[in-house]
């Protein structure tokens, strides 16, 4: 079994509770399930009070039942890996997650072998989730404080995702980002389906031209996300005239690329346990269309 330990050196005498859930952003409902058996002081039963100095360590090695998810070997393009997360290259047509029509074959089945191969018997925490032809980088990360940490810091724009589109028709934003501030809601005879509307939730993102094709009449354009609706950046450029390449759901077929053209080929995030800044990024071979 991979070991996932939290390490922290107490820096001035407080409660065990304090450093859990103030100094390390452990929320309430993970410290309750953790305090009780896998939280050590110095390597013995905690006490309530620490001082400065003790070494306090979480434990999140402990197994998970993730027997709801089928191991199914499928190639993994691993672009980053530690012992807190793996980030992988997701290839247009796999659902993030098994369905009716995806039991065992979603990304979630791969990562659920893949995790047996290391010994890692934890459930599939997908971070960053993509629809199943939208293609690019994507987190799962190894126990629940992490995905708790980078979930946070989506909430307060520290985490950035970045997005490569191809759009029919020229937009053209002088190279500058510009602003598409829109609520998005579910369409009321769909339940795929979203749509703009004034009562929807908050849907902001940032998108900016980066080239055109006269004769094809379309625009490769780079996308980033304030906010993670789904079906958000395919949602927004339909309302504002310039629907996806390929989309089938907002748009239509083309002949030009076989599904959607939009990629998540970007992202940036601190490092919950090292607190270093990273930085990842894949491109996709479609980009040359444009």
């Amino acid at each position: 079994m991979n070991e996932i330990n939290l390490i922290y050196v107490v820096e001035k005498s407080t409660t065990l509770a304090d450093v859990l859930k103030g100094q390390l952003h452990i929320s309430e409902r993970l410290y309750h399930k953790i305090r009780k058996d896998y939280v050590t002081v110095n390597d013995s039963e905690p006490s309530r009070l620490v001082n400065s100095g003790d070494l306090v360590k979480v434990d999140f090695s402990y197994a998970e039942d993730n027997s709801n998810i089928v191991a199914t070997e499928i190639p993994l393009d691993i672009v980053y890996e530690d012992e807190w997360m793996l980030i992988v290259n997701k290839p247009v047509g796999f659902a993030i997650h098994p369905s009716l029509n995806h039991y065992t074959d979603s990304l979630s089945n791969g990562i659920k072998f893949y995790f047996e191969q290391i010994g890692l018997h934890k459930k599939i925490r997908i971070v960053n989730r993509l629809d199943t032809d939208t293609s690019g980088l994507v987190i799962i990360a190894k126990c629940e404080y992490i995905q708790e940490q980078l979930s946070m810091q989506m909430q307060n724009n520290v985490f950035v995702k970045k997005y490569y589109a191809l759009v029919e028709g020229h937009l053209d934003t002088s190279g500058q980002y510009v602003k598409i501030d829109k609520p998005i809601k579910r369409k009321a005879d769909s339940i795929i389906e979203r749509c703009v509307s004034d009562d929807g939730a908050e849907a902001v993102t940032f998108c900016k031209s980066l080239k055109y094709n006269e004769e094809k009449n379309i625009t490769l354009v780079e996308c980033k996300l304030q906010t993670g609706r789904t079906h958000q950046i395919r949602v927004h450029f339909k309302s504002i005239g310039f629907p996806i390449l390929g989309d089938s759901l907002y748009n239509r077929k083309s002949d030009l690329i076989s599904h959607q053209a939009l990629h998540s080929y970007y992202l940036s995030f601190m490092h919950p346990i090292s607190g270093e800044i990273l930085e990842f990024e894949k491109d996709s071979d479609w980009i040359d269309i444009c």
